[in-house]
């Protein structure tokens, strides 16, 4: 079976369904710190994967609150 891809920001966006700089905005928001490098590439622990799913679901519903009540 072959390893599962590492968390980067990339592969987090992918697997996410989102745009890079989305992730990219709450990595540096939220002071999200990487686990390790691989090269030049920060690598996420797998909790990072969901927590900034989290973070996406919460500010999407903001958002929906925000243009419901104009």
């Amino acid at each position: 079976l072959p390893a599962p891809p590492v968390p980067t920001v990339g592969e987090i966006a992918r697997r996410l369904g989102q745009p890079v700089w989305r992730v990219e905005y709450l990595i540096r928001a939220r002071g999200i710190q990487p686990c390790g490098r691989a090269g030049h590439a920060r690598i996420f622990a797998e909790a990072t994967v969901s927590r900034i799913s989290s973070e996406i679901r919460r500010m999407d519903g903001m958002r929906g609150m925000q243009a419901d009540s104009t």
